[in-house]
């Protein structure tokens, strides 16, 4: 009996060890990949669509150069009509993904009752915040009044008609932030020029940005900044076909018309889109902030292809006027307010 008992013991103890050594060399061998999460990240475009050659398509491009250097998992769903937002929201959520971007203002409302709906998700919202930010969001602003400011500046120097324009997409918060920053460098580099604003309470109409601008043209203006996603492609059209010169946004817009497009007020939403992506992965999130990038982050700012079209010695007048902004010797205005408290001083 006793010599069965050490058999069966013997027996255990040998297929115990052998079960161990198994597992033992399935964890060494598995791969440092393997144990890492591949998260997934979408983004809500707004109404203007993914290539609007603006907003929208630089977000994209930020979440791209995510999937390459981060091993995320990316996609992104257009909204045709403001009524999509919310059914993509919910789409991404049914689906699982990890991190959901809202890109635009108009995402906002959509974003933060979702957030209040789905408590365990994480959201991000682009170019928009809350007073009360929600504990599982995350929002992205920019100082783009500091760009608008410079190609103000440009704008003021090289009329030849005195005389210039603004289009914004529609009348809302970041949309005037380049309003007013752009009215304040114009007034700065030239307070006599002349400024027509007009709203087209439209992200997307080709047609109407381009008759917004055909008037303005026909009123005089000889340069025309537009803020407002696909509508700029249709205004820059106007403003190539007579002969004027067009400022673009967000993204460097030139290869729309290279003898025509002046600069462009860059809004380097990339930057902002891949950081807090990056951020993400390596367990950094922290809902209920904000945060901003402006010059200083270089998110903000003027191409290099502004040399091809503006003499040198304007650039040199705004190169000093940017290190004014950067030491914060000059704060370019973002509301009507801060604008007639800024023209007063001139």
């Amino acid at each position: 009996m006793k010599f069965k008992k050490l058999i069966s013991l013997t027996l255990c103890t040998t297929l115990l060890s052998t079960f161990m050594v198994g597992c033992s060399k399935k964890e060494d061998t598995t791969s440092k990949d393997d144990k890492e999460k591949q998260y997934s990240v979408s983004m809500i475009s707004d109404v203007a669509g993914i290539n609007d050659h603006s907003f929208n398509q630089s977000a994209w491009e930020g979440l791209q150069r995510a999937e390459k250097d981060l091993n995320v998992k990316v996609k992104y769903l257009e909204s045709k009509q403001d009524a999509d937002y919310t059914t993509n929201v919910e789409t991404l959520v049914d689906e699982g993904t990890d991190l959901i971007i809202g890109v635009g203002a108009k995402l906002a409302p959509i974003i933060e009752q979702a957030a209040k709906d789905y408590p365990d998700q994480k959201f991000i919202i682009v170019d928009e915040t809350y007073e009360d930010i929600p504990k599982n969001v995350e929002t992205i602003i920019f100082n783009a009044e500091q760009s608008a400011f410079l190609v103000g500046l440009i704008a003021g120097k090289m009329t030849k008609t005195n005389n210039v324009g603004f289009i914004g997409g529609m009348d809302i918060s970041p949309i005037n932030t380049y309003k007013y920053g752009y009215m304040a460098g114009v007034k700065t580099a030239n307070n006599n020029c002349t400024l027509q604003t007009q709203y087209a309470n439209s992200f997307s109409d080709q047609a109407k940005g381009k008759a917004i601008a055909s008037q303005m043209i026909s009123n005089k203006a000889d340069i025309i900044f537009i803020a407002g996603g696909d509508i700029g492609t249709g205004a820059i059209e106007a403003i190539k076909e007579a002969n004027k010169y067009a400022i673009g946004v967000d993204r460097d817009q030139s290869d729309l018309a290279p003898d025509n497009v002046l600069t462009s007020a860059l809004k380097r939403v990339n930057i902002g889109v891949y950081e807090t992506v990056k951020n993400f992965v390596e367990n950094n999130f922290e809902g209920g902030k904000s945060v901003t990038y402006g010059l200083k982050e270089g998110a903000v700012g003027i191409p290099d292809t502004t040399s091809k079209l503006v003499p040198e010695d304007i650039l040199k007048y705004v190169a000093d006027e940017t290190t004014k902004l950067e030491n914060g010797d000059i704060v370019a205005p973002k509301t009507e307010e801060e604008y007639n408290k800024y023209i007063k001083n001139l």
